[in-house]
């Protein structure tokens, strides 16, 4: 009797094991689909002010399928970073970059600049 009562908790506890380390291992391949589009713009940081009236806006994007500076369509490079130049008006410019990924989840950074008239 004994040993039919310890096989049987043998068997519930590989079982509770199997089914977490499933559990965990399916959260961890769906973790990026899950956390949806990420945007982070490197520079230049937002509020900066500037004398040159081009400017380099640079970034990275993960889990996308589509990325834009103001509604016009850039490309990322295979580690998801993006570099774009830019020739800024002369007093207050705003630029809006935007990430969609394939659920169709959106993210957008804005980026204000000010550039002095000479």
């Amino acid at each position: 009797m004994r040993s039919q009562s310890g096989k049987t908790i043998t068997i519930i506890i590989l079982v509770v094991i199997l089914v977490t380390s499933i559990a965990g291992y399916s959260y961890y391949q769906a973790r990026n689909l899950i956390k949806g589009p990420q945007l982070v713009i490197h520079n230049p940081p937002d509020g900066t002010t500037l004398d040159n009236p081009l400017v380099k806006i640079s970034g990275s994007a993960r889990n996308i399928a589509y990325i834009s500076l103001n509604n016009r369509q850039i490309f990322v490079d295979n580690e998801g970073n993006f570099n774009e130049e830019l020739l800024l008006a002369p007093g207050y410019n705003i630029w809006k970059v935007e990430a969609k990924d394939k659920f169709g989840r959106v993210v957008s950074k804005r980026i204000e600049l000010v550039l002095r008239k000479n």
